[in-house]
């Protein structure tokens, strides 16, 4: 072949690639639809693979805080729901004094099929210590209690109280202690109280059958485990102690004080010690597993059969008394994290809640629930890295409840978190975690 005819192919050939490449270089439009959507879908946080099942609402936006991450929340606690693990729960997330996701799964009674609602009643079991704890320090402000003061300065019942404890070659001797427990070793579990009533009254955190002031009265008839301050053991007596401690020094009774200086004042019109008949009909009832499934947990359990609605009850339960809802404890939650004040009023000073949440306990294990924890005047404290596994910052401060309630605050991130959950035999963790690591996993840095 000559060069004309080569020069000639060449070029043919080189129009015919370019013809080729325009086709298709052309929008189509399906590209169009694509290159359109591009711009929204990168304003949003990474998308997280969706089930079939149907979308949830959209978060509204909130300053700190991935609503896509926050939204995996529900899912999360559905599947919990459906494989029969917890019969459902209530979570609050809030971030800057504002609530960021507040919703319910699953259901409050089985047996009726009545749905979990937001404003749904729990009873938050021990979280009631952090009330307690928060009315002590409310009397240390006023100068009428002191925390480095014998308890038997207040109760003097507890003046000749012993140890009894396991000597190295096993037998048990008694004597007195090296000093006697001190009002802040209540609030951190070291007094060495016993853990739960015993002998004749150990059926009282059930019946609730025996006033506050009589309960302690007994209590103080029951010896130490081992010399304040020396070891961990958490102590639902010692709140009661602490309660009690509380009605003597203000001369008002506990429940009264509670409700006057807490909850009242904080707006927490759905917290109670005993629910109104007209609100009964909100309650989540409480559930365990028997062969696998979910069922009453019935009279053997704290504070009695949830249906019954605490029958004849006298004792108030400083340790594990209080109902409430997620709506009403973040007041409560916020107005700590606020640094005592809430909506223009004081309630603490800034100082008393520093005291609240630092680690008193000795460096002893165990010193907590979680792991990684000491505990502060009445607050589990997260010290230590094996606290931050649940993706708590060093410093989160919080409690939890007997039948799988939590709240836990963050003050390094300015963070609420709050899960409600109704079952007696520890299989609340779960949920637990999902709220709790979800709801730190959502905080965006430097907001």
């Amino acid at each position: 072949m000559n060069r004309k005819h080569t020069g000639l192919n060449f070029v043919l050939n080189f129009l015919a690639l370019l013809a080729i490449a325009a086709f298709f270089a052309a929008p189509t439009s399906g590209a169009q639809t694509r290159k359109t959507t591009k711009p929204a879908a990168a304003t949003q946080p990474s998308a997280t693979p969706k089930s079939a099942a149907p979308a949830q609402p959209k978060l509204p936006s909130t300053p700190g805080l991935d609503s896509e991450k926050l939204e995996q929340i529900r899912p999360r606690l559905q599947e919990l729901v459906d494989k029969g693990v917890i019969p459902g729960a209530v979570y609050l997330v809030s971030r800057h004094g504002r609530i960021a996701v507040y919703d319910a799964v699953g259901l409050a009674d089985i047996e009726n099929n009545k749905p979990m609602r937001k404003d749904t009643l729990f009873q938050i079991m021990s979280m009631t210590k952090n009330f307690t704890g928060v009315a002590a320090m409310m009397l240390v402000e006023q100068g009428k209690l002191e925390l480095r003061r014998p308890i038997s300065d207040y109760l003097p019942e507890f003046k000749d109280i012993q140890v009894t404890e396991r000597a190295p070659n096993g037998n048990l001797v008694t004597h007195p202690p090296r000093t006697g427990p001190m009002v802040w070793q209540l609030m951190d579990h070291t007094s060495g109280l016993e853990s739960d009533p015993e002998g004749v009254i150990a059926d009282n955190e059930q019946t609730m059958r025996l006033p506050l002031a009589d309960a302690v009265e007994a209590y103080s008839h029951q010896n130490l485990k081992y010399d304040p301050g020396t070891k961990w053991m958490y102590s639902n007596v010692g709140i009661a102690v602490l309660g009690r401690i509380i009605e003597v020094v203000s001369g008002e009774d506990y429940v009264q004080f509670i409700s006057g200086h807490i909850l009242e004042p904080l707006g927490m019109a759905d917290t109670f010690f005993s629910i109104p008949e007209n609100e009964r009909d909100r309650l989540a009832y409480v559930y365990k597993h028997v062969d696998g499934k979910l069922v009453l947990s019935g009279p053997g359990t704290l504070a009695g059969d949830s249906t019954k609605f605490r029958p004849n009850m006298k004792y108030p339960a400083p340790e594990f008394g209080l109902y409430s809802t997620a709506g009403d404890l973040v007041r409560f939650y916020q107005m700590l994290l606020n640094g005592g004040t809430y909506n223009g009023t004081r309630y603490l000073s800034k100082q008393s809640i520093e005291t609240m949440t630092r680690v008193f306990t000795p460096d002893v294990k165990p010193s907590g629930w979680l792991g990684g924890t000491g505990y502060g005047l009445t607050f589990e404290i997260v010290d230590k890295p094996e606290g931050t596994l649940l993706l708590h910052s060093m410093g989160t401060y919080g409690h939890g409840g007997a039948f799988g309630t939590e709240g836990w605050i963050d003050p390094k991130n300015d963070l609420i978190r709050i899960v409600l959950v109704q079952v007696s035999d520890k299989t609340g963790e779960p949920a637990r975690s999902v709220v709790m690591q979800i709801g730190e996993a959502a905080v965006v840095p430097r907001d």
